[in-house]
């Protein structure tokens, strides 16, 4: 698991989800480019169990935009929106935090 900050020339739909599945990392629980499944790694049972956890707290694809721009298309005024990260991101990316600490410190999955 890996959280990437994406910066986009284009507005084209799809554009990181196809990007991140063509290089073999789709985003986490996305499901239309394969990312609910469990690609890489281990699939023991405690660390499936960990990730099934993990799709519950984030039951969509992790994906969110921190900021968006167009101008308008009537005043010609450049249009900026900026919002914060939701907080299921924010419980399953602390989640997976958690989960690496652990696993190098040699404890138990959680």
């Amino acid at each position: 698991m890996t959280l990437v900050s994406c910066v986009l020339e284009t507005g084209r739909t799809h554009q990181i989800r196809v990007h991140m599945k063509h290089i073999g990392h789709p985003l986490f629980n996305d499901a239309r480019y394969g990312g609910d499944l469990i690609l890489k790694g281990t699939t023991f049972t405690k660390y499936k169990q960990f990730v099934d956890n993990c799709f519950k707290i984030l039951p969509r694809q992790a994906l969110h935009a921190k900021t968006l721009g167009f101008t308008h298309p009537t005043t010609g005024e450049m249009m900026r929106f900026d919002t914060e990260l939701p907080q299921d991101m924010k419980d399953a990316i602390e989640k997976w935090r958690g989960y690496s600490k652990s696993n190098m410190l040699g404890e138990e999955d959680e």
